[in-house]
C-alpha cells in the first residue's frame, strides 16, 4: 500500500457564463485516486470537513477505492480552489483557504508510525506550505525517513499566491527535498523557486541533498531526470489532443509511483534496487508516468485513467 498525505479540496471549475462546477480535487487527493485507478492499494491521510463539499469528497474517494482509515473528520469548512482555463487549456488557480479543514493538523491526528503494509509515503503541495499543516506533516516525513521503512515521495507543487517570502519558501522546500527518496517537480515550480538556474542544474543540486531520483516535468517537452548514479536522462511526452492540464502533474506522480511499485522499487526491502536504479528502468517508469499524464490531459478536469485505459492507449500509440 502507498499512503498519501495532504489536502483534499474542491475545484470550482469555470465553465463560462458565470457557471462553476464543483469537482473533488487537491493534489494529494488526486494522486491517491490516480493510484487506486491504476490498481495500487492506497490510503489518504487528510482532514475532511463535515460540510456538503466534505461529503462530496468522501463519496469521491470511496467510489474510487481509496482507503479512508486515516481521514480525520474536521469541523472547519472545505477548502475551495477556483479553476480558470485559458484558450490553450492551461489551468490557473485562486484559493479560498483561510482557516479551512486541510491545514489544521495536530500531531496526534497523524499515525505515530505507518504500518508494515505501507511501502511509500507521498506528500506535497499546499499541505507542506500552509501552517500548522506544513510543520506537522514535515515532521511525519522526518520520522518516517529516520525509521527507514517506507520510500518517501515529494512533489512541491508550489503555489506562489501563498508564499510571502520567496527565499524562505526555497529553504523550506529544500529541507523537505532532503527528506525524500523520490522528487517530482514541474519546470513551472522551478521557474519560481530557482529562476536563475536551469531545470537540469536544480535537479542535480537537489539530488545531492538526499533523493535518489529527481524528475522535472517539462509539459509538452517531456521530462528530465537525474538518477542515483548522477546520470541525466530526458524523455518525450506522448502525443495528445489537449483538453486541459488540470490534474496532469498529479496524474504523472500517480503513474510514476505505480510504475515504481510494479518494478519493485518501493519500500525497505527494495532500497538497494532504488539506489542502483539503471537509466533504462528510470526511463521506463517515466514513460509510464507520462502516458498517464497525457491521457489525463486529453480529458476535462483531474480525471486520471485506469490501468486498463493506460494499457489500451499505449497499445494504440505503438501501432501508429
Amino acid at each position: 500500500m502507498i499512503a498519501v498525505c495532504g489536502e483534499a479540496l474542491i475545484d470550482l471549475v469555470d465553465e463560462g457564463d458565470g457557471l462553476f462546477r464543483a469537482h473533488p480535487g487537491g493534489s494529494p487527493a488526486n494522486v491517491a485516486v490516480g493510484l487506486s485507478r491504476l490498481g495500487i492499494p492506497v490510503a489518504l491521510i487528510a482532514r475532511v470537513s463535515q460540510d456538503a463539499f466534505g461529503r462530496l469528497l468522501r463519496a469521491h474517494l470511496t467510489d474510487n477505492g481509496v482507503d479512508l482509515r486515516y481521514l480525520v473528520t474536521a469541523a472547519e469548512l472545505s477548502t475551495l480552489a477556483v479553476v480558470s482555463l485559458d484558450g490553450a487549456g492551461l489551468a490557473s488557480y485562486a484559493f479560498y483557504a483561510n482557516g479551512t479543514a486541510d491545514w489544521q493538523w495536530e500531531s496526534g491526528q497523524l499515525p505515530a508510525a505507518l504500518p508494515a503494509e505501507v511501502v511509500a509515503l507521498h506528500s506535497g503541495s499546499l499541505a507542506l506550505s500552509i501552517e500548522p499543516a506544513a510543520s506537522v506533516i514535515t515532521e511525519l516525513l522526518r520520522c518516517e525517513r529516520a525509521r527507514g521503512q517506507v520510500t518517501i515521495s515529494l512533489d512541491p507543487n508550489v503555489r506562489p499566491a501563498f508564499e510571502d517570502d520567496q527565499p524562505a519558501a526555497v529553504r523550506r522546500v529544500e529541507r523537505q527535498v532532503a527528506l525524500a527518496d523520490v522528487v517530482k517537480v514541474s519546470a513551472e515550480d522551478l521557474a519560481w523557486l530557482a529562476p536563475d538556474e536551469s531545470p537540469s542544474h536544480v535537479a542535480r543540486r537537489w539530488q545531492e541533498l538526499g533523493p535518489k531520483i529527481v524528475i522535472v516535468t517539462l509539459g509538452a517537452a517531456g521530462a528530465l531526470a537525474v538518477g542515483p548514479d548522477g546520470q541525466e536522462i530526458t524523455r518525450p511526452s506522448p502525443p495528445v489532443e489537449l483538453v486541459d492540464t488540470v490534474g496532469a502533474g498529479d496524474a504523472f506522480t500517480a503513474g510514476l509511483l505505480a510504475a515504481m511499485q510494479r518494478n519493485e522499487l518501493l519500500g525497505a526491502p527494495h532500497r538497494s534496487a532504488l539506489a542502483t536504479l539503471s537509466a533504462e528502468t528510470l526511463a521506463t517508469v517515466i514513460d509510464e508516468a507520462a502516458l498517464v499524464a497525457a491521457i489525463t490531459c486529453s480529458r476535462r478536469g483531474a480525471d486520471s485513467p485506469t490501468r486498463e485505459q493506460v494499457t489500451a492507449y499505449g497499445r494504440n500509440l505503438s501501432t501508429r
